[in-house]
């Protein structure tokens, strides 16, 4: 596999003359609506300029990031990407991606890759440039994980939560092992209506948990699907060779009207806590993405849309979605995963609702993979 440099951020900083910054792709939603929770880099005085190579965290960063048995594993496994949205770049982008890091081609013509609408047809909506670069994003991160899966790119119509858990529904009767959801909404109290659209057992659903620091979204707080928060991954002269810390935009809290599953049990939130595990997020460690229709060549993308994508692909890699019960598996193979001990997301009076520690915490879960036993 072909390793690129990553680029830290004090390289970004430097190359931008210290005023690196970054956006979110998508506009706020509206309610009953979602939005993706992708973050990109701006490289010159607040623009957005793709480049001509790769630039962020590559395939082999991730995999060696996170100990996973990329080149081994996976096979006859497949991952939904559902999102809104057409993008009609999404096949030829994905096979520049894999292509430039050395991955085995992934088509419709071997099998590889499919596209559908919300429905399973091929009626795709109307294209969308914001939602097109969440989809390169998000297909990019299944093949950086898990190179030998299947991909499945489901298309919701709209951003709506009934169009989008309409997807979900078509990715696992597709046969979708596992499904990643890279978006969410503001809490109300009519989420509730939509948590059966999340709800698959046998099938492994992530959500992320979102992009705007302390506080809670869905579909992430749903106890039914794996709610995935963000860190900042950097290279460390440690014997893992890279640290994380919480990532300060990541979501986290305690939801305002789902029950707490049972295999959850810390003792500061009464109804589910977001989030369950976590991978890295901070743009300005962001991963390398290949993307035409919402731009024009390389990328370097953060934000939690990157965290689902890989938590859904590490399922995918163990093979076991058909007999894990949504997150319940992490909360006892916690010595599986990198524990994430410092950083913030926000002001929760020091709780580790917000605040990251030993164990537990909202921001990171569980912590990150350290190879797959824990999924």
């Amino acid at each position: 596999m072909l390793a690129l440099a990553a680029t830290s951020t004090s390289a970004f900083a430097q190359a931008n003359n210290g005023r690196s910054s970054s956006h979110h792709v998508c506009s706020r939603a509206a309610a009953g609506s979602v939005s993706c929770n992708a973050i990109q880099i701006d490289n010159q005085n607040g623009r957005v300029t793709p480049h001509a190579t790769p630039s962020g965290l590559n395939p082999a960063d991730l995999q060696s990031a996170y100990k996973l048995p990329s080149s081994t594993a996976g096979s006859g496994q497949t991952v939904a990407i559902v999102d809104a949205y057409d993008d009609p770049n999404a096949e030829s982008d994905l096979a520049v991606y894999r292509s430039q890091f050395g991955l085995p081609a992934c088509t419709t013509a071997n099998g590889c890759f499919r596209k559908v609408d919300q429905n399973g047809g091929t009626k795709y909506p109307r294209g969308n440039a914001s939602w097109g670069q969440e989809i390169s994003l998000d297909l990019d991160m299944v093949s950086a994980i898990c190179p030998n899966c299947h991909i499945l790119l489901v298309e919701g119509s709209s951003t709506s939560f009934a169009s989008l858990g309409t997807s979900v529904n078509t990715a696992v009767k597709l046969g979708a092992n596992t499904v990643s959801n890279s978006y969410g909404g503001n809490e109300s109290s009519g989420e509730t209506s939509y948590a059966s659209y999340y709800n698959h057992p046998g099938h492994v659903i992530t959500a992320s948990s979102g992009d705007n620091g302390y506080g809670v979204e869905s579909p992430a707080a749903y106890n039914t699907v794996v709610s995935v928060g963000g860190t900042s991954l950097t290279r460390s002269s440690t014997s893992r060779g890279w640290s994380e810390t919480a990532w300060n935009g990541a979501g986290s809290g305690c939801s305002a009207y789902i029950s707490k599953p049972s295999w959850q049990t810390d003792s500061g939130c009464s109804r589910r806590t977001v989030a369950d595990v976590s991978a890295i997020a901070d743009p300005n460690t962001g991963v390398s993405v290949y993307d035409t229709y919402g731009s024009s060549g390389w990328l370097v993308f953060g934000g939690t849309s990157v965290a689902s994508p890989i938590i859904a692909s590490v399922y995918a890699l163990a093979g076991n979605a058909s007999s894990v019960n949504a997150a319940q598996s992490l909360y006892t193979h916690t010595g599986s995963l990198f524990d994430v001990t410092s950083g913030s997301n926000g002001s929760c009076g020091g709780s580790y609702l917000c605040t990251s520690r030993s164990g537990y915490d909202g921001p990171t879960g569980l912590g990150t993979p350290n190879g797959t036993a824990a999924f």
